[in-house]
C-alpha cells in the first residue's frame, strides 16, 4: 500500500483571529497549499521569463502525456535549463506577445512550456527580478512530436534507462503535499492547452501565450509562405478567416475550472452519515456523494440536487467546509457538510442510476474505517482491515477530510451526538 502523504498546512494556521475562533482553523486539502508565488502579472513580461528560465536555480518538471517523470512515487525528477535546452531552444521567451502573434506559423509545433511561479523559500542562489525573488518552477511537455520529436525521444530513453519512470494515472497522489500542488498546477495547464488547440469562435488553430495561461487566435499565419518571417519585403503572412474573438476586448481563451460539489450528509438525528458506492469500485469501498455544479445554480442548490438525484435524500442546511483543487482534468471540489430533513431520509435509488448502493452508516463505524480502512481505488486495504468492513477514500481525498470533520470533533465539535 502506497504511503499517504501529510496534508498541507493552511495559510496562517498559527494565527489567532476572530474568524478562526468562531469557525475553526482553515482546512487545506491535498493539491492545495502550493509554496509558489504565481506572480501572474509577470507572465506577459518575456524579459522576466527569459531571465527566469535560464537561471541556475530554475527547476523543470518533465511530463509525457501528462505523466510526470519521477524517481519514485514520492519524488519527482526535477531538471535544469541545460537539459531541456535542446527541446525549448536558446530563447523560448525571446518574443513578446505582439511578436509571437505576428510571427505565428501553424505548421510549427512549439514545445508546451509553462511557468508555474517562484518558490520564495529559496535562500541561496536566488533569482531576483525587481522586488520579486525565489526559485523559478516550470513544467515542460516532452511528449515527442514535431521538430523536437527525436530530441524528446532520446531524452526519454536516457531517463528511462537510468531507472526513472513516468507516473501515470493518479499514482502521484503519493507526492509530498507541496510538490503535489506544484505538479497539480502544471498538469491542469498542460491538459488545458492540449484540449484547446483550436479556437472556439472560428475553429482555426490557436497559439499559446502568457507563459501557457492564455490561447489566442492570430489574424495571420506564416505557414506555407515562402521565405522566413521578415526575410524579404515581399514575404507576407496569409490572412486568416475572420474570428469573433478578435473583436472588442476578447481575443483570448483562458484556462477553465469546473466547480464540483462533494458532500458529507448527516441523518436528521446526527448519528449516521450517508455513503454511496459505484459498481466499478472495490468491494466494501464507499465514499461521499459528489457531482458537477450546473449553470445558474448555487453551491447549496447543487448539493441538494445531486444528493436527491443520486439517493433520494432531501436536505436542509448546507455548510461549506473546504475546497480541493483536482487536476483530473480541471475540477475544483467544493466540500460541504449537509443534513437531511426529518422525513426526508429514506434512500431511493430510482432517479439517477449512478450509484449501485447507498446507505446510512453509524458514525463510530465511519471513524473506525478512517483509521484502518482507507486506500485509493487501485490499492488494497491496510493489514488491520478485516474482510467485510467498510472501506473509505485515503486522506488525500476531500471525502476523507469531510468524514473526519463529522466523526472526530473539529468542525462539528460539540454538535454531533454519537
Amino acid at each position: 500500500m502506497t504511503p499517504q502523504p501529510d496534508l498541507p498546512e493552511a495559510a496562517h494556521h498559527d494565527l489567532d483571529s476572530m474568524l478562526s475562533r468562531k469557525f475553526g482553523k482553515e482546512v487545506a486539502n491535498y493539491f492545495a497549499g502550493s509554496p509558489l508565488n504565481r506572480v501572474s502579472f509577470l507572465r506577459t513580461d518575456n524579459k522576466f521569463l527569459s531571465a527566469a528560465v535560464k537561471h541556475s536555480s530554475a527547476k523543470f518538471i518533465l511530463a509525457k502525456e501528462l505523466a510526470p517523470l519521477s524517481k519514485d512515487p514520492q519524488t519527482l525528477y526535477l531538471t535544469n535549463y541545460a537539459e531541456v535546452k535542446p527541446i525549448i531552444g536558446e530563447e523560448p521567451y525571446g518574443k513578446d506577445e505582439k511578436e509571437l502573434i505576428s510571427s505565428y506559423n501553424s505548421s510549427k509545433i512549439i514545445p508546451q512550456l509553462i511557468f508555474l511561479g517562484l518558490d520564495e523559500r529559496q535562500k541561496e542562489d536566488v533569482f531576483s527580478w525587481n522586488i520579486y525573488s525565489g526559485q523559478p518552477y516550470f513544467v515542460l511537455d516532452i511528449t515527442p512530436k514535431g521538430e523536437y520529436k527525436e530530441v524528446a525521444e532520446k531524452l526519454i530513453a536516457d531517463k528511462e534507462a537510468a531507472g526513472l519512470t513516468f507516473m501515470g494515472g493518479r499514482s502521484h497522489m503519493s507526492l509530498p503535499a507541496g510538490m503535489a500542488a506544484i505538479y497539480g498546477q502544471g498538469r491542469a495547464l498542460l491538459d488545458w492547452n492540449a484540449r484547446n488547440p483550436f479556437c472556439g469562435g472560428c475553429g482555426q488553430p490557436t497559439l499559446s501565450i502568457n507563459a501557457g495561461y492564455k490561447r489566442t487566435c492570430p489574424p495571420t499565419d506564416w505557414a506555407n509562405v515562402k521565405g522566413a518571417v521578415g526575410s524579404t519585403t515581399e514575404a507576407k503572412p496569409t490572412e486568416r478567416a475572420d474570428c469573433l474573438t478578435r473583436k472588442g476586448v476578447s481575443n483570448l481563451c483562458f484556462p477553465r475550472t469546473d466547480p464540483t460539489v462533494i458532500m458529507a450528509v448527516l441523518n436528521p438525528e446526527g448519528d449516521k452519515v450517508l455513503l454511496g458506492r459505484q459498481k466499478r469500485w472495490p468491494p466494501y469501498w464507499y465514499s461521499t456523494l459528489a457531482g458537477f455544479v450546473e449553470p445558474a445554480e448555487s453551491i447549496e442548490e447543487a448539493v441538494r440536487r445531486e444528493v436527491w438525484e443520486e439517493s433520494g435524500i432531501k436536505l436542509g442546511r448546507v455548510v461549506i467546509h473546504s475546497t480541493q483543487p483536482w487536476p483530473f482534468p480541471a475540477n475544483l471540489m467544493i466540500g460541504a457538510i449537509a443534513q437531511a430533513i426529518p422525513g426526508g431520509d429514506e434512500i431511493l435509488l430510482k432517479h439517477d442510476p449512478e450509484l449501485e448502493d447507498a446507505k446510512w452508516v453509524p458514525l463510530p463505524e465511519v471513524r473506525r474505517a478512517l483509521e484502518v480502512g482507507t486506500s485509493g481505488l487501485d490499492e488494497g486495504p491496510s493489514k488491520d482491515w478485516k474482510e467485510g468492513d467498510l472501506r473509505l477514500p485515503p486522506k488525500t481525498a476531500i471525502a476523507h477530510v469531510l468524514l473526519d470533520a463529522l466523526t472526530n470533533e473539529g468542525f462539528m465539535g460539540g454538535v454531533t451526538k454519537i
